[in-house]
């Protein structure tokens, strides 16, 4: 496939991801049931190209900038968080395709339905080096996504051939990825969690398979950068914090809405619908304006930092911080709006026939992550108090 230009005329990524909200939330009980998305749905995602938003251009991809992978993101999450969640996944896994030759990466991602997924780091994989490539060893968990994807992906510790570790280059991340058809390896269904239930995020291991050197990068490693766009200049890390922090938005600004439905029709004892309770508007305004004011401060972040990276080509350390800090605290501010929901609610909450209890349990799910911890704000306060920016 060659070059995609960018069409200036299309709908953008976010009317697109509005436009299947009916069709996500029609499926949500069977995502949810059956720990994925449906074929039939995933082929509306790929159609409207949201998988491909990661994607260089240069290989038929969007190559979106952060603000509207974000955006679409939310969109999808206002529907069903699950769906919303193998988005983001996917396309933080497609992100790889900008450190890849770009016959591989169109080989991997190219195609129409192209899904690779992929599990966070685990210490104790290795990755051999032998002649062509590396044999792999290793078990991997919360492969988001997986049920429906091709390719997967796995992070190892990189050794020689004669078993000594691979000396560390400076500013270089120990372990390298590698990407591997996901029928060679052994993927077990675990998947039994409260939360975030529609995404399959599977266990996967391998035993000393063969990864040809072509289908290995560092991430966020400049030498291994293949494309030229702002895009490739952010960290992985700070790449998925964006769309967990797009979804905890979705999440809250639905139950909100359900919320205000709700509190115009159910009483409180017996005095008026809850929407003429003075305590209620009160809360109720409360939530809205901090609802409100993190999004605006999500997307304001974001926006500073792309035109910094583009003018500069350069995603510092001290960008990498205010991302982090910015995304955890939507995702913090977040929950706690859908906390005021589900308390406000009553007892309606806790019915499965009501838009509430899922949402609070994906949104309980979504702050479990590394990128809505309050560490993170550990290397905030350290910026902000002179010490330099830390961390990834």
């Amino acid at each position: 496939m060659l070059h995609r230009p960018e069409d200036k005329t299309a709908p953008s990524l976010a009317e697109r991801a509005r436009a299947l909200r009916p069709a996500v939330a029609a499926e949500s009980d069977a995502t949810e049931r059956n720990g994925k998305v449906s074929t039939q749905l995933m082929a509306q995602i790929h159609s409207a190209r949201l998988l491909k938003m990661m994607v260089p251009r240069s290989i038929g991809g969007e190559e979106a900038d952060l603000s509207s992978f974000t955006e679409a993101v939310e969109e999808i999450a206002r529907a069903d968080a699950s769906t919303a969640w193998c988005v983001g996944q996917g396309n933080g896994c497609a992100f790889a395709s900008g450190f890849l030759a770009p016959h591989v990466a169109r080989e991997i991602f190219g195609a129409e339905d192209a899904v690779m997924s992929s599990g966070p780091s685990n210490a104790t994989a290795k990755a051999i080096a032998v002649d062509g490539g590396y044999l792999v060893t290793g078990a991997w968990r919360y492969a988001s996504g997986s049920r429906n994807a091709q390719w997967l992906g796995a992070h190892c510790n990189v050794f020689e051939a004669d078993g000594s570790p691979r000396k560390p280059v400076p500013g270089r991340i120990p372990q390298m990825t590698v990407l591997f058809p996901k029928e060679q390896a052994v993927v077990h269904d675990v998947w039994d969690v409260m939360g975030l239930r529609g995404t399959g995020s599977d266990d996967y291991e391998v035993a000393d398979l063969f990864v040809p050197t072509e289908y290995t990068f560092t991430r966020d490693w400049a030498a291994d950068r293949r494309e030229e766009g702002a895009l490739y200049r952010f960290s992985n890390f700070n790449l998925f914090g964006c769309a967990f922090a797009g979804i905890a938005c979705g999440i809250a600004r639905s139950m909100m809405e359900d919320f205000a439905a709700l509190a115009a029709v159910k009483s409180s004892s017996g005095s008026g619908p809850l929407r003429e309770n003075a305590a209620v508007q009160r809360d109720f305004g409360w939530n809205e304006a901090k609802l409100q004011s993190v999004r605006a401060y999500l997307y304001r972040t974001l926006e500073e930092i792309w035109d910094k990276v583009e003018r500069s080509g350069e995603f510092s350390a001290a960008d990498r911080v205010s991302l982090r800090m910015a995304t955890a605290f939507v995702i913090q501010t977040a929950k706690d709006v859908a906390d005021f929901v589900y308390n406000a609610a009553g007892a309606t909450a806790i019915f499965e026939n009501q838009p509430f209890e899922r949402r609070f349990r994906d949104m309980h799910v979504v702050t479990q992550q590394g990128q809505a911890h309050l560490s993170n704000f550990e290397a905030a306060g350290q910026l902000y108090l002179g010490l330099g920016a830390k961390g990834r």
